[in-house]
C-alpha cells in the first residue's frame, strides 16, 4: 500500500466505504461505473468507462487488497472502494521460460505468483490456483496454457464457475453487511 494512502487512513479513520463504482473484468481492465452506468444494469453486462490512465491504473494495482470476508478493494486515501469481479480476483498472463517447462505467471498488477492447480469451468475457462490466489488465465495466453496442459505440467480439475468462489475464498459483488 502506498505510504501515502497509510496516512490517509490514519488522519479519516472512519471514512464509509463505496460500492459498485469499481470493477475489474475478466482481461484485467477496470471500469468505473457511475450512478447511471449502474442504473443500466450489473456488471459485467455493463461494464462503465474502461479506466486508460495509466498513473490512475497503477494507483489501483498497488492499493489492490482483500478483507477478511474475501472482498476485493481499492484503497484510495482513507475509502475502500469495493470492486465487483466479472470472474476472479487475479487475471493471469503467461509468458514461457521456467525451468521446468511450464509459463511464468503473472498477475495483472504485475505481480509473479507460484502455481498450485488449474481449473476448468463448465464455459471452458482456465482458472489457476496459486500462492496468491485463484485467477483466470488471460484469454490472449491460451497458447502457453494449452502448452502446459499437453506437457502435463498443469492437470486442469473441472469446476462449476459458480462454486470457485467459495471454495477459494472471494466475493464478485461485494456489497455491505450487517
Amino acid at each position: 500500500m502506498d505510504d501515502i494512502v497509510k496516512q490517509a487512513l490514519k488522519k479519516w479513520p472512519h471514512v464509509p466505504h463505496c460500492y459498485g463504482w469499481l470493477a475489474l473484468d475478466a482481461r484485467g481492465d477496470w471500469y468505473m461505473r457511475d450512478d447511471r452506468v449502474q442504473a443500466a444494469g450489473p456488471f459485467p453486462q455493463v461494464k462503465g468507462s474502461r479506466i486508460l490512465h495509466e498513473k490512475l491504473r497503477e494507483f489501483i494495482e498497488r492499493n489492490y487488497l482483500h478483507d477478511e470476508a474475501g472482498c476485493w478493494f481499492f484503497q484510495n486515501g482513507p475509502q475502500r472502494v469495493y470492486v465487483e469481479l466479472e470472474a476472479a480476483p487475479w487475471v493471469w498472463r503467461l509468458q514461457a521460460g521456467t525451468a521446468d517447462g511450464s509459463p511464468a505467471i503473472t498477475s495483472h498488477t504485475g505481480l509473479a505468483a507460484r502455481f498450485d492447480s488449474a481449473w476448468l469451468d463448465e464455459s471452458g475457462r482456465l482458472f489457476l490456483a496459486t500462492d496468491l490466489g485463484l485467477g483466470i488465465v488471460h484469454t490472449l495466453d491460451m497458447g502457453p496454457a494449452a502448452e502446459a496442459v499437453e506437457a502435463g505440467l498443469w492437470q486442469p480439475a473441472e469446476a462449476r464457475f459458480e462454486a470457485l468462489p467459495r471454495r477459494f475464498g472471494y466475493r464478485l459483488k461485494p456489497a455491505p453487511g450487517p
